[in-house]
């Protein structure tokens, strides 16, 4: 559910609104391109997946801010009492920014340099979610250096196909998440050995975008079994973190993905007499159907053999179509009367580049230069993945509630952007 919808706008005609916002009078007052987050929407999807899970005793939802880092979403989410889940330093700043706990920030992230290891002791964070022997040697230098200790979880790796797009699985034993789940034991009691090091938990994530509930059972069976394992082996586990990737649906005929309530079910289920202390990562699930991407039409272009509606955000904005092939319900911020024929048609950007496209032969009401259009399901990897790939401008970012609205990230001028580089000082 999100609160995008058609209501009668200023202009008395049938417009989508955020909330109580015209996106029409929105798009006139800020330019486009630009992302809208729903406040209402946020608050609503966490607060039915930490419900989900008020009978737990003990449960920390660490929202991953890698799904969306702007600094009104998080701190929306904050105020509900969400930990967050980070993947670098800048990430952890981000979240301390926004008045988080560190008590309640875990550290993933295959890649963390000793720089960002000795930033996160020294706020003291919650866990470290180590993915590697190496990694372990090098915060164990880090951590005794400091004279602190290091909470950990070692991410384990299940070998367990997510049923998901092959460039957002993660538990598979050919991507480079996790220690393989047969190796875990060993380096469990080698972490017990090295100094500034306190193995306290177990860390699984398989993926994201997972709409079937049999790759997390299959997962969360082994992570039951490692966690007997180590505690048979004298080692004390008192948390698990099971990580993030429930899907959401993109498209409005698909099948709904599973219900929180129901993957709430499911964990009871497989660790519920562990009696541990659960963490989750959800990120997409939160912020996705929280955001959309509003965009002008440029021009329409047609040819021999098809329809090209050029508009004004491009892959440099939202690169999930191209990167993913990923599929994006697109509105007209007007709402077509019933006598609006349909169009197939390619919807494509300005940047110099084949792939740069939204949809591809995409059944539409019929488009013209000038109109606005809203890309759904916009709000989780999309600003953060965005860039000035030919040298065009970021992309801004709107957080509406209610009746209002505030640009947490202004569009930069190209004055700002040529004044980040510096000519070498020989030119």
């Amino acid at each position: 559910m999100h609160h995008f919808a058609y209501r009668r706008g200023v202009s008395h005609a049938s417009v989508l609104h955020a909330e109580e916002v015209d996106l029409c009078a929105l798009a006139d007052t800020v330019g486009t391109p630009f992302y809208c987050y729903s406040t209402a929407t946020l608050e609503r999807h966490y607060r039915v997946f930490a419900e989900a899970f008020a009978a737990a005793p003990d449960t920390l939802v660490c929202y991953s801010i890698k799904a969306n880092s702007n600094l009104g979403v998080l701190t929306t989410l904050a105020a509900l009492g969400a930990g967050m889940d980070v993947v670098s330093e800048g990430e952890l700043r981000r979240a301390l920014a926004v008045n988080v706990a560190p008590d309640r920030i875990a550290f993933s992230g295959v890649g963390k340099t000793k720089e960002e290891m000795a930033f996160a002791l020294d706020e003291g964070i919650f866990a470290f979610n180590v993915e590697s022997e190496p990694e372990l040697r090098a915060l164990s230098e880090v951590a005794a250096s400091k004279g602190l200790e290091a909470r950990i979880a070692l991410r384990v790796n299940p070998d367990v196909d997510a049923k998901t797009h092959h460039k957002i699985a993660t538990g598979k034993a050919e991507n480079k998440f996790g220690v393989p789940f047969d190796q875990a034991p060993s380096l469990y009691r080698q972490a017990v050995t090295l100094p500034g090091i306190m193995p306290a938990g177990v860390h699984m994530h398989i993926g994201s975008q997972i709409t079937d509930l049999s790759p997390f059972r299959n997962a969360f069976a082994l992570l039951s079994e490692l966690v007997g394992t180590l505690r048979g082996g004298g080692i004390t586990i008192d948390f698990v973190n099971l990580g993030g990737g429930l899907g959401i649906p993109y498209r409005p005929d698909e099948a709904a993905p599973p219900l929180p309530t129901e993957y709430a079910a499911l964990v009871k289920e497989a660790v519920g007499d562990l009696g541990v202390r659960l963490l989750f990562e959800p990120g997409r699930m939160i912020a996705g159907n929280a955001g959309i991407l509003v965009s002008r039409v440029l021009y329409v272009k047609p040819n021999q053999t098809k329809t090209f509606t050029i508009v004004d955000a491009g892959m440099n904005d939202l690169i999930r179509p191209t990167l993913y092939e990923a599929h994006h319900q697109i509105l007209p911020l007007v709402e077509p009367t019933p006598e609006t024929p349909t169009r197939i048609t390619d919807v494509v950007g300005p940047v110099c580049e084949t792939g740069d496209y939204l949809a591809l032969q995409r059944p539409l009401p019929e488009l013209h230069a000038g109109d606005l259009i809203a890309v759904m399901t916009a709000g989780a990897y999309g600003a953060v993945q965005a860039s000035q790939y030919n040298s065009r401008l970021l992309v801004p970012e709107v957080l509406v509630s209610g009746d209002r609205y505030c640009v947490t990230r202004p569009r930069p001028s190209y004055d700002d952007m040529l004044a980040a580089e510096r000519l070498p000082e020989w030119i």
